[in-house]
């Protein structure tokens, strides 16, 4: 047996894949590529494989490419869980990023931590996503570590006093926006004059908003996703309110301006990243994006790219075995200590408190930055 079959045959028994002498990384990617979530979902798979080109562009880590094994989790809790049960017991990835909806990691994570395989969330900000075990990694910032900066901002800027609120409440992702902005809005003494609720897939929220627009607001405070949040913008205007809004993360999207366009102006959203952030680092990843995919970067996408690259630095310091089980642990132990500075600015991990008397995992560290809209883009607030 040749030299070189020989080590296919040996890379194929460890879940790698060879090309000339290199064993290629395998990392999964689980996202939602088709379905409502899609928006964010694509984005992020983007980021990540701009992020890909870019350390192979340069040799790789340690002399091996990374490749990115790629499947469409639909932004369902059921086809996370086949998907993360495929990467991870079939393609044997080293560790799987995603998925990209809250709710359908609370449900798919556990695989990974009882696999001892890294799991790294790029958009995943609902509370007790780390607190699944100590292999639960997020660069995506904490709804709760931005949304009380954001109600601050707005508040300064608008002189509000009181505020209704709406919410999704069937969803991980917005009914745990909900509770902090609760938590924000007491701790910050304003008054709530309403608060509605609506389901996933609802398009009418008429019945809502003019129980909002009795109770006669200064803002609305709105814990949703980017395509229900432009529908409600739109039918509060068409009720003659001009209220100014005040979002978490999940307004990011381009999708929010395609759809409510400029009646979107004065929304206000907190988040680690901006356009309009001039680093280096940023311009570059920013003419870099549009440059492969023909339009502009959004915040996910930008997280997705961070995050590869994260894991790369991690990855640069271990010694890889070929032994999945123990490269896993391996990636696991040495991704903590990892500082960086990217297209999201300055970021390090911070160690998750347990609970339950059970392991944590790892939050991000990093600063919220708040936009505002204008003329159907967000712009730093000055």
């Amino acid at each position: 047996m040749s030299h070189q079959l020989k080590l296919m045959v040996a890379s194929a028994l460890l879940g790698w894949t060879v090309i000339g002498n290199a064993a290629d990384i395998k990392v999964g990617v689980a996202e939602a590529l088709t379905g409502p979530a899609a928006k964010y979902g694509v984005a992020i798979k983007n980021g990540f494989t701009l992020a890909a080109d870019g350390i192979n562009a340069k040799g790789g880590v340690n002399g091996n490419k990374i490749a990115l094994v790629v499947e469409d989790e639909q932004g369902k809790k059921e086809e996370a869980i086949n998907v993360f049960k495929k990467l991870i017991f079939q393609e044997k990835v080293l560790l799987v990023f995603g998925p990209t909806l809250s709710n359908s990691a609370f449900a798919a994570d556990p695989i990974a931590n009882a696999t001892k395989t890294v799991v790294f969330g790029t958009s995943n900000t609902a509370d007790g996503i780390t607190n699944m075990g100590p292999f639960t990694f997020r660069n995506s910032v904490m709804e709760a570590d931005v949304l009380p900066v954001t109600t601050r901002a707005a508040v300064k800027k608008f002189n509000i006093k009181k505020v209704a609120v709406l919410y999704g409440n069937d969803d991980a992702f917005t009914k745990s926006g909900y509770d902090v902005f609760k938590s924000a809005l007491a701790d910050q003494k304003i008054s709530v004059t309403d608060t509605e609720t609506y389901a996933k897939g609802d398009v009418d929220f008429k019945a809502q908003l003019t129980k909002i627009k009795a109770s006669n607001p200064d803002a609305i405070v709105c814990s949703c996703l980017a395509e229900e949040a432009a529908n409600i913008i739109l039918q509060t205007r068409s009720l003659g309110m001009k209220q100014p809004f005040i979002g978490g993360n999940g307004f990011n999207s381009p999708k929010l301006f395609e759809i409510a366009k400029d009646a979107a102006d004065d929304t206000l959203m907190g988040s680690p990243w901006s356009i309009e952030n001039t680093s280096a680092t940023n311009k570059k990843f920013i003419a870099d994006y549009k440059a492969k995919f023909g339009n502009e970067p959004d915040q996910f996408a930008a997280q997705a790219f961070d995050a590869l690259n994260i894991v790369a630095e991690a990855l640069k310091t271990v010694k890889l075995t070929g032994s999945i089980d123990k490269d896993r642990v391996a990636l696991r132990n040495a991704l903590p200590a990892i500082k960086f500075e990217g297209a999201t600015g300055k970021f390090a991990f911070r160690r998750a408190a347990a609970k339950d008397g059970k392991e944590a995992g790892y939050d991000a560290q990093q600063e919220a930055i708040v936009n505002i809209a204008k003329g159907g883009k967000f712009i730093l607030l000055k």
